[in-house]
């Protein structure tokens, strides 16, 4: 580890459950066959780079990395489970596996960066969000959720078949990128366990401001190029995760509906009562401007050219839906409950669209 954590996130029933490559394969070829085409598709698309490299074998550790925890998060938090999270589960995955990483090689082609770059930012995409249950406990700088996530994803390295001498890159960066996509910022509220993303109060991704974490507690860091390329990428990877702020408009209203739909879950409210009527109007407006307009940025120049201009694109949009909304709920008075906020976004999105201001 290059952060000083305290390593205290033992395996979980989830982990025990789906304990190596195999049992995770089984599961997926009949629940998940979706993933072995994200995965022939990034295989085409390094098809080049994996010829000009010579090393089948890596590739195959890293397939077997990502299936591993995809099998994870969707029995942990996802579909195949009983505690599902609407945005952090496997599907969550795929998104920026399948899509963003896609996006990115079209926007600054795959000579951009290395195999072994793109190879990590996979793993990066499968390994970053696998625990959601920690404690809301920070070391230096990093969430509790994140350093139980670089515990397991460590340990999925060595059971998809790397070797820390051998593989050092993929442990060290590995580490730093899921540490950097941390969001700063603390629950407003005594009730919400919530410790990774926090849409309503001020913060960022940890990976600006990683460099100052790594020179209070990793002297020297800078005169290793091991750990300013790790660092590089975890720029580009905490870019990757908070991405869908330029994703189609639909899509993207629909992200931070599926991350209100989570808060409301563990602040164990149901959107249909009553109760969470005024809190998720308040994320579905005030918070997601906040999180579109103040506290979120692109950290990577890689990313500010592949996303940067869908993101402006999308500005305009979200200021009609949010001023639409708060209008329709000013006529009719306090909705019902949280869904019928979320139908009212919906339905005002679909408006937004038919009149083409997206």
């Amino acid at each position: 580890m290059i952060l000083p954590f305290p390593r205290k996130f033992p395996e979980d029933a989830a982990e025990r459950s789906v304990a190596d490559v195999a049992q995770a394969r089984a599961l997926l070829a009949t629940l998940a066959p979706g993933l072995s085409s994200a995965l022939a598709r990034r295989r085409f698309a390094l098809a080049a780079a994996l010829q000009q490299a010579g090393d089948a074998a890596k590739l195959d550790r890293c397939e077997a990395a990502v299936q591993l925890a995809y099998a994870r998060l969707a029995v942990r938090h996802g579909s195949w489970g009983e505690d599902f999270h609407a945005y952090h589960n496997e599907h969550h995955i795929l998104e920026i596996f399948d899509s963003r990483i896609e996006r990115l090689m079209r926007h600054i082609g795959v000579k951009a960066l290395s195999l072994d770059d793109w190879l990590l930012l996979g793993l990066f995409a499968a390994c970053h969000d696998l625990r959601q249950r920690e404690p809301a406990i920070y070391s230096a700088g990093v969430g509790s959720n994140e350093r139980a996530s670089i515990e397991e994803g460590l340990r999925i390295l060595d059971l998809a078949g790397f070797e820390p001498e051998r593989d050092a890159f993929y442990y060290t960066a590995l580490e730093l990128t899921i540490a950097g996509s941390t969001f700063d910022a603390r629950p407003p509220a005594q009730d919400w366990e919530y410790n990774s993303v926090d849409l309503v109060q001020g913060g960022g991704a940890l990976a600006s401001k990683l460099d100052i974490k790594l020179d209070k507690h990793v002297p020297g860091w800078r005169d290793r190029p091991a750990l300013v390329h790790a660092l590089e990428l975890a720029l580009i990877a905490a870019d990757l995760d908070t991405a869908n702020v330029a994703e189609p408009f639909a899509r993207f209203v629909e992200t931070g509906t599926r991350l209100c739909q989570e808060r409301e879950m563990r602040c164990h409210r149901s959107t249909d009562d009553p109760a969470s009527a005024l809190p998720v109007f308040g994320f579905l407006t005030d918070g997601q401007e906040r999180f579109f307009f103040d506290l979120h940025r692109f950290n990577s120049q890689v990313g500010r050219d592949a996303f940067s201009a869908a993101k402006q694109a999308n500005a305009a949009p979200l200021k009609a839906l949010t001023m639409s909304l708060r209008a329709r709920i000013a006529i009719g008075g306090k909705p019902a409950s949280g869904n019928a906020v979320i139908e009212a976004l919906r339905l005002l999105t679909r408006e937004i669209e038919t009149r083409g201001l997206r």
